[in-house]
């Protein structure tokens, strides 16, 4: 049995996703999960992440700023706390749209997570892109 695990963000490594977006892995393999994974994304004003899905359920609270969510081609608008839970295989993405930072608590369902980007039909694992998280 793995031991439990503190993680405090601000002592993480961070993926920078392009675009002004960041993203801090939290509970991974590495800490000793077996079924889930989840972290933070940071968005600059006027960030966004392209249209993706997914090949398990993910749930993503706001945590800080304000956020646009787009579910299967619908916006939603969403304020600090409010909490998205999208199926899998369902394109989604999140955007902010505002002049402050914006910043979301993330979780899939699974270690296994994949991300499949709607543009280009490329499909990587959620732990490949934390590969290249940097201090």
């Amino acid at each position: 049995m793995p031991d439990p695990a503190i993680l405090r963000p601000a002592d993480l490594p961070s993926n920078d996703r392009g675009g002004g977006a960041r993203t801090t892995p939290l509970v991974t393999r590495r800490c000793g999960s077996t079924s889930l994974i989840n972290g933070i994304t940071a968005f600059d004003p006027g960030a966004a992440i392209a249209l993706h899905l997914h090949n398990c359920e993910e749930s993503v609270m706001v945590i800080e700023g304000q956020a646009v969510v787009e579910i299967d081609g619908i916006r939603h608008h969403l304020d600090t706390h409010d909490t998205t839970w999208v199926p899998a295989n369902v394109p989604h993405r999140f955007l902010n749209e505002t002049d402050r930072p914006m910043k979301i608590f993330w979780t899939y369902a699974t270690v296994d997570a994949t991300r499949t980007m709607i543009a280009t039909g490329e499909t990587r694992s959620i732990d490949a892109e934390h590969g290249h998280a940097r201090a």
